[in-house]
């Protein structure tokens, strides 16, 4: 296995166990670094930390299942993480826009915004400040991941993303004197992930692609690298900003 760290880092990625999230926990596990994916299905990241675990070492990772927008199971899981020491890393992945359409009634809109309020901020929130006493000082790095959605919407869904953007500038200025950074990366459209699911017609995906200057959907991958680059020492004077990759859809953000 081929490391590019001087020491093995600990890494705690949630939602790790498909799409961005999983590339993520692979090139942080390739780098020789050990991962925790967190997420609410067993069976999933079982089989993501098997697949990992093949290509990279046994040793490299690990999962845990958590419904982490649940004060008491985060509150386990980082007890958990915190048994094998500090921790290095955070990345909250988790989440996704669980309310693309409603019933068009005023009651039908509260839940969405609600569960996608749930599903994006909470996940990300509850792991951060759960896992914040047990962040390595200096030198702990923060990294949620948002959405373009987070600049041109849809509403419930982007407005949640929006927010962790204020939640991450908090933590920039929170933990900042403690050498701990915290940023955000905002992918635009990426294929290779089950984000959309049965919404992924060809001719929805050409629509998304047809939007970019670089006629082509992101890939995971790419996603990944720029969290290890906010990750790396390489970016420790890089804190409270808004990373967005998105083939040039939106420009100048």
């Amino acid at each position: 296995m081929t490391t590019a760290n001087t020491q093995q880092r600990r890494v705690v990625v949630s939602g790790g166990g498909t799409g961005i999230g999983k590339a993520t926990a692979a090139a942080f596990a390739a780098a020789g670094d050990q991962v925790v994916i967190l997420g609410r299905r067993e069976e999933v990241l079982r089989a993501a930390a098997d697949e990992i675990g093949e290509r990279h070492g046994k040793d490299t990772i690990a999962w845990l299942a958590a419904d982490l927008a649940e004060p008491e199971q985060v509150r386990r899981a980082v007890a958990s993480v915190a048994e094998d020491g500090e921790v290095d890393v955070v990345v909250t992945n988790a989440g996704g826009n669980v309310a693309f359409t409603t019933d068009g009634s005023l009651e039908g809109i509260a839940d969405g915004y609600r569960r996608n309020f749930d599903a994006n901020v909470l996940t990300a929130v509850l792991l951060t400040e759960a896992l914040i006493p047990h962040l390595r000082r200096p030198g702990g790095r923060i990294v949620h991941l948002s959405s373009i959605a987070a600049v041109r919407g849809p509403g419930s869904y982007g407005g949640a993303k929006a927010a962790l953007h204020a939640y991450t500038y908090e933590l920039a200025a929170r933990l900042g004197a403690d050498g701990v950074t915290a940023n955000a990366v905002a992918p635009g459209f990426v294929g290779e992930t089950e984000f959309f699911g049965d919404r992924a017609t060809p001719e929805f995906v050409a629509s998304r692609v047809d939007a970019t200057l670089t006629g082509r959907p992101g890939r995971p991958e790419e996603i990944a690298a720029a969290i290890q680059y906010l990750a790396s020492p390489a970016a420790a004077y890089v804190t409270g900003q808004v990373l967005h990759i998105n083939g040039g859809t939106v420009l100048g953000r």
